[in-house]
């Protein structure tokens, strides 16, 4: 119906107008507004019009007497060079091709096309004995190239014409061979218009490529407005890190979105092509050079292993299992206590596998890293050599809503994974770390200190397990991190909220994370705690800006655009702090990477820190907050004066701020072993 209203509309329009000319037969095909059978048609008999129009025109031009050449066009020679073209066009695809498509192809598809209705031409003329002059196949072969061609030219035109509202209007940074393909690519496409190059290559200034001119750098700020450009497209595939970060900066001060196409590696590799445009990568935004991971490093605890990730569904775990394909080990575990999150992951990794032509088996295990009698009996059915730990609770909040099951999974889940490798003969044990384990102010940090305590002791008793420990800032792009956060609220309008105008963090991407953990595997003898050089921390504040000027708006005022997107301040949520640390104190060593440091931390010997691991689990179980923040306290260095005052359960019990005694004293501790851990102290479950 929608079509017969779009046809009755165009007949209307041709009687208000008083003819059915060319231009109005190309406009009604152009704007696709015929029904497929109806448009094929039209093109058809438009096309026999024009050779009927250059077969007349052929016998003119040229002719002495003009009459009588007309006259000899006999309706058989008409007639058999209307039936033969229409034959060659169909066959040779002319209307196969989408129009606002065509390209290089499309023209010498044409010109054959043409060439063999000039043949046919000739053919007709010998059967029919007409007297036409000599010129005639010539021009009729001119007449009906620019007739047809420029027929689909004009319908081109008019297409674009008529979208031309809806198409967004950019500039394209990069006038080299990347930048002329996109231009390409977007010439066939309805989305967006090219309005201009921009290089900061002197010799490519004033010139034009494919219609479009080229500008300097100096000149981006007037193109936006004069084009009323809304996005700038970065086609620098090639460039450096520095070099595409120096170029981002520069562009946040203009009310543009920024984009990109895939990095010239990705292009090279297959994995992404050309027009595949793209938000700024999360890399881009760290103002910081990304550390370069040492091969030989990373392939020494992989490479003919069998390999194990706990928490392999989260954000850690599954970029680490990425990592370590291309490492080949002889076999890869993955643990994880959800099943989608593992699903997930092991439809991933086994399609990379297959792409990659990796041959190694992947294994995927359901399970929890506090059954420490099931993680045994996996490391040692598996035979596992290195086990990379990354399951555990993180969110800061959320722990301190929930400290009772935060504390037991990270503490538990660590003692437990830590302990059976042990038992069973692992080879290698890195655990992932977090800064907010330096001097924590939350439950969470401090759980992860206490974790990294539990390694450094058993790293004090004989054991063929190498314990160490890796420690790193907040991730870009992890589950509950603030680029998602922000990126979402942008999308949706805003506003974006930060929690205090002076809160810094430090940050990597998660694949340097990854690489980190991966290499610190190598580097570790016994009980080390490695820590990344990750320059100056970053304000959040400053992020959230630039992630709002990079999408095309400005913050708090009217752009040139009319919008804008609110910075919202709503305080520190509980546990958290303004500053983050990486180091507990000022001892620290190099390492065998430029950029790794080992820290030289104070420990607790095996027997302290296993009897504070009891009194702790003991506390969990018992719900017992109170004692769970005093043994934190007694044990974490910088984790003091903290009350479990947001404690959900705790809350709902009425018992904040009521003072509880102690579960345990520490004369009648009995040391923890398996044997012992009950039931009841199978708290919770990991996560990322």
């Amino acid at each position: 119906m929608v079509k017969v209203r779009m046809i009755k509309k165009w007949v209307s329009f041709l009687r208000a107008t008083g003819s059915y000319s060319v231009s109005a037969v190309i406009w009604m095909l152009a704007r696709r507004s015929l029904p497929p059978t109806y448009r094929l048609s039209g093109w058809l008999l438009l096309d026999l019009s024009l050779v009927v129009g250059a077969l007349f025109g052929a016998a003119s031009i040229g002719a002495g007497s003009t009459v009588g050449h007309l006259n000899q066009l006999s309706a058989l020679t008409v007639a058999l060079l209307l039936v033969a073209t229409a034959v060659i066009f169909t066959s040779q695809g002319l209307y196969r091709s989408v129009i606002r498509y065509m390209g290089q192809q499309a023209v010498w598809d044409l010109v054959k096309a043409v060439s063999l209705s000039t043949a046919a031409l000739a053919a007709a003329i010998l059967m029919t004995s007409v007297g036409l002059p000599k010129t005639a196949p010539l021009v009729y072969w001119l007449l009906l190239f620019v007739g047809v061609g420029g027929s689909r030219l004009v319908s081109r035109a008019l297409y674009q014409f008529s979208t031309q509202s809806e198409v967004r209007s950019v500039i394209i940074y990069g006038a080299g061979d990347t930048g002329r393909q996109l231009l390409n690519a977007l010439n066939h496409g309805s989305d967006y218009r090219v309005a201009a190059f921009v290089d900061d290559n002197p010799a490519l200034h004033d010139s034009v490529i494919n219609g479009r001119p080229v500008w300097g750098v100096d000149e981006l700020a007037d193109l936006v407005a004069e084009h009323g450009v809304r996005q700038v497209l970065l086609a620098i595939p090639s460039a450096s890190q520095d070099r595409r970060r120096a170029i981002i900066t520069s562009l946040v001060g203009l009310p543009v979105r920024v984009r990109t196409i895939p990095k010239i590696s990705e292009l090279i590799s297959g994995n992404a092509i050309v027009n595949q445009i793209q938000d700024v990568d999360l890399d881009d935004l760290l103002g910081r050079e990304p550390v370069p991971p040492h091969p030989e490093l990373i392939d020494r605890c992989i490479t003919g292993k069998v390999v194990m990730v706990t928490g392999a569904g989260g954000s850690i775990g599954s970029e680490l299992c990425r990592q370590i394909l291309a490492s080949s080990p002889r076999e890869l575990i993955l643990l994880d206590i959800s099943e989608f999150a593992l699903y997930s992951i092991d439809r991933e990794i086994k399609g990379l596998c297959q792409k990659q032509g990796l041959r190694f088996p992947v294994v995927t295990l359901l399970g929890s890293v506090r059954d420490e009698q099931r993680l045994e009996s996996i490391f040692r059915t598996f035979e596992v050599e290195t086990v990379y730990h990354a399951a555990a609770y993180k969110h800061v909040p959320m722990v301190e809503y929930n400290v009772s099951e935060g504390v037991a999974n990270n503490v538990h889940g660590t003692w437990s994974a830590a302990w059976a490798a042990h038992r069973a003969g692992v080879d290698t044990f890195v655990l992932v770390s977090t800064d907010k384990a330096v001097r924590p102010t939350n439950v969470m940090g401090a759980s992860k200190r206490f974790a990294e305590l539990i390694l450094q002791g058993l790293s004090q008793i004989e054991t063929g397990t190498r314990f160490c420990i890796v420690r790193f800032g907040n991730v870009l792009g992890s589950s509950g991190s603030v680029v998602p956060l922000f990126r979402e609220q942008i999308s949706n309008g805003g506003p974006v909220t930060v929690t205090h105008p002076e809160v810094s963090r430090y940050f990597m991407s998660i694949r340097e994370a990854s690489q980190l953990v991966l290499q610190a595997g190598a580097l570790g003898t016994a009980g080390d705690v490695f820590v990344l050089d990750m320059g100056e921390p970053v304000r959040i504040v400053e992020l959230a800006e630039r992630m709002i000027r990079l999408s095309g708006y400005d913050i708090e005022q009217d752009n040139i655009f009319g919008e804008h997107i609110d910075l919202e301040y709503i305080g520190l949520r509980p546990g958290e702090k303004l500053h983050e640390e990486l180091l507990l104190g000022t001892s620290v060593t190099g390492t065998g990477h430029p950029m790794i440091m080992r820290a030289e931390e104070e420990s607790f010997d095996f027997d302290q820190i296993e009897d504070a691991a009891h009194r702790l689990l003991r506390a969990c179980a018992e719900m017992d907050l109170n004692d769970v923040t005093a043994i934190l306290t007694e044990h974490v260095m910088g984790f003091s004066g903290h009350e479990p005052r947001h404690d959900y359960v705790w809350v709902k019990q009425g018992r904040v701020g009521k003072r509880t005694r102690r579960s345990l004293d520490a004369e009648n501790v009995t040391p923890i072993r398996p044997e012992l851990v009950g039931p009841n102290q199978h708290l919770g479950n990991p996560t990322d």
